[in-house]
């Protein structure tokens, strides 16, 4: 049973990120843009569910959701450090 989760673990192809190897870019991105990510995830979930029902009414809550919520999110918590091409 071990061998077959070893095996299984092994399998998948995750690739890890890397984070940048410029101590100036990594430092910055911890000390101001990590937190400002996080303060614009937090002021967009509000705006969300403010514009919460009238995204209902146009049909178009996966939108809103992605441009307030989850694009702030993904750039807070699973950008590799350093890394500031995804934000764009």
């Amino acid at each position: 049973m071990t061998l077959l989760v070893v095996a299984l673990l092994g399998w998948g192809g995750v690739t890890p990120a890397r984070a940048s190897e410029d101590a100036l870019m990594v430092t910055g991105d911890v000390i101001f843009t990590r937190p400002v990510c996080l303060l614009a995830t937090v002021l967009g979930s509000v705006l969300f569910v403010v514009a919460l029902p009238v995204a209902a009414t146009s049909g178009s809550i996966h939108d809103t959701a992605y441009v307030l919520v989850k694009q702030p999110a993904a750039a807070t918590f699973t950008r590799p450090l350093g890394d500031f091409s995804a934000l764009r």
